[in-house]
């Protein structure tokens, strides 16, 4: 896989987020103005500033009405995008090529969701008419993925003990560093205790092992690199945008072993080219991950390149991947914590990114961070979509 990229062409200048949670007081229109209002005051602009947006929702509009109705946008463009759980990211990534094309100087990408209003008790779903046959609809969403906890031990031989350590110690790490997080849907540190004698709920796949359902938006301002310093003197750099839709066949090829994603190592080794990139565990100062589900976060460790294969499960035990480690994943708190607003959640997590090269992630603050990765994948092991981006502090020499 090839891309050229745009590295150093496109910044963000202002980011906003909605505070995130069961939000019974707010309509999707709300949850935009929410994070609208702050994106705008972040980078001293107006409506009259931006020529056009992008907006990623699977399931909370239909068309660009949903935003241009909320925001009051006077007859701009909107151009809705849905890609399962990387729609905010992919408002992201085609917002930025428009930028970087020079269609436009200053555009907006946002992610919204709202699912607590819908009468389920889960993500919802409209899967298109078919014969019957499609994975998605034989199988949850927690079945599929508990399956990569025992495919990962019979592989690598991990003790099952020692597996089911990490899968608390990720969910513990998340809600720790959610606490510490005024925009997060669940803000109270959860013991291990709590997480191994939760009630089961696939496989070995506790309650605390699978993100919330929950309502959701955030929003960034993109313009061209060399105008960034017009609207901040803290803009945030991106330096790759990477998405990869998997061709079905590895979940139907005998030798896939659910231990790891292909198009998520796809995706990275195209993010980490763009960047420039070669030692992702040494270059990152952060990342952002799509930790769906506890054994999801163990096994990106090894796709994104932050460990070695089968060795993953240490690294989580030793903390290598905690907010005071060697490489923090998920400092803000992750889906777990946030919860997963489906539109909304890979543009939450360069809104982290946005905060921490700012100073202005609080008690999470990590030192001196100048470099993130966010991750976003949709679908299930064997079949998903994986989106990658890596942004800096700095502009790319």
């Amino acid at each position: 896989m090839a891309s050229n990229g745009i590295a150093g062409r496109v910044a963000v200048v202002g980011m906003g987020c909605s505070r995130f949670g069961e939000r019974w007081d707010a309509s999707t229109e709300d949850l935009i103005l929410e994070a609208y209002t702050e994106c705008l005051a972040s980078a001293g602009i107006t409506r009259e500033d931006v020529d056009a947006y992008w907006l990623g929702t699977l399931s909370s509009g239909m068309s660009g009405l949903t935003l241009s109705r909320a925001i009051g946008s006077d007859d701009k463009p909107v151009t809705r995008v849905e890609n399962m759980c990387a729609s905010g990211s992919e408002a992201f990534r085609n917002a930025c090529y428009a930028v970087a094309a020079g269609a436009y100087d200053v555009v907006m990408a946002f992610g919204v969701e709202k699912l607590k209003d819908s009468g389920f008790s889960g993500l919802l779903r409209q899967d298109p008419p078919g014969d019957g046959t499609a994975p998605e609809i034989s199988m949850t969403a927690p079945a599929a993925f508990s399956l990569l906890d025992p495919a990962y031990c019979a592989k690598y031989g991990t003790h099952p003990d020692e597996m089911r350590a990490a899968m608390t110690h990720v969910a513990w790490k998340n809600h720790d560093n959610g606490s510490r997080n005024p925009k997060a849907q669940f803000r109270t540190p959860v013991s291990k205790e709590t997480i191994d004698k939760a009630a089961k709920v696939a496989g070995r796949l506790g309650v605390f092992d699978c993100s919330g359902v929950s309502d959701g938006a955030a929003c960034a301002l993109i313009v061209p690199a060399e105008r960034a310093r017009e609207f901040t003197d803290q803009p945030m750099y991106v330096s790759a945008l990477s998405l990869v839709a998997a061709s079905g066949r590895s979940a139907q090829e005998p030798d896939y072993d659910y231990t790891t994603f292909p198009e998520v190592v796809r995706s990275a080794k195209d993010a980490y080219a763009q960047a420039g990139i070669d030692d992702p565990r040494t270059q990152l100062s952060l990342a952002e991950v799509h930790d769906c589900f506890t054994p999801t976060e163990i096994v990106l460790m090894e796709d994104l390149g932050f460990t070695e294969p089968g060795q993953a499960v240490k690294d989580v035990l030793a903390g290598e991947f905690d907010r005071d480690g060697r490489l923090p994943v998920n400092p803000d708190g992750g889906l777990k914590s946030f919860g997963h607003p489906v539109g909304a959640s890979g543009l939450r997590m360069l809104y982290e990114a946005w905060l921490q090269f700012r100073g202005q992630a609080g008690e999470r603050q990590l030192h001196d961070p100048h470099t993130a990765l966010t991750h976003n994948l949709g679908g299930r092991p064997g079949c998903c979509v994986s989106f990658v981006s890596v942004v800096t502090r700095e502009p790319r020499c």
